[in-house]
């Protein structure tokens, strides 16, 4: 198995499969594990659509900034997950069942090509609260990239950096063509939204 890290080899990505069906139930796993491993600043971590004909739920990977990091979370991750099913992927060391493996696995490559996986965790994060600007997202968090749905994308183009997003305080960028990218929508009084709007309500309140 190729060692699953990002381009710049900054990153080393865990691929985990606790068996979560929904998005939320994966949102909660992550603030529980970030919490519970102590995972350090600069962890980026992301939920995973996992179709396959053995396996269809949701799957999360963890990028930790160094070696360290990473060794410790993947040992320590059975016991915090409290999941004796559950699967973990790092490099060429795997734990668990066959089955959560190839999906943790999935999850893990998906990050460190950086071609798919829906961000929860990531730096900045904890500012997109309440209504901020557009220029605020980019300066402020890991996201470099917006765009509004429906609307042409090219060289240079986005939206204007002073108009206002509501946040709803429920902002999920997703990684696409090796960039972090919130995807956003009109909203009301010329305002954007992102996309994803919170079901029923924010995950990330249920952990303040």
């Amino acid at each position: 198995m190729t060692a699953p890290h990002d381009a710049s080899g900054v990153h080393l990505v865990i691929g985990v499969d606790a068996g979560t069906a929904t998005l939320r139930e994966a949102d909660h796993l992550i603030h529980d594990l970030v919490e519970r491993l102590g995972l350090p600043s600069g962890t980026i971590a992301c939920t995973h659509l996992i179709r396959t004909a053995e396996r269809r739920g949701t799957a999360i990977s963890l990028a930790l900034p160094d070696a360290a990091a990473a060794d410790a979370a993947l040992h320590l991750l059975p016991a915090a997950a409290e999941q004796t099913d559950l699967g973990a992927v790092l490099a060429e060391r795997a734990h668990g069942p066959a089955v959560a493996i190839r999906a943790a696995a999935l999850a893990a490559a998906e990050h460190a090509d950086r071609q798919g996986g829906r961000a929860v965790v990531y730096a900045g994060a904890e500012r997109l609260t309440g209504t901020v600007t557009v220029a605020d997202v980019l300066a402020l968090t890991a996201i470099d990239r917006i765009t509004v749905v429906g609307a042409p994308l090219g060289d240079g183009d986005g939206p204007d950096p002073a108009t206002p997003v509501l946040t709803r305080d429920h902002v999920r960028p997703e990684w696409r063509d090796g960039r972090l990218t919130l995807a956003l929508v009109p909203a009301v009084g010329g305002a954007l939204a992102p996309f994803e709007v919170p079901n029923p309500t924010p995950c990330c309140a249920d952990h303040a």
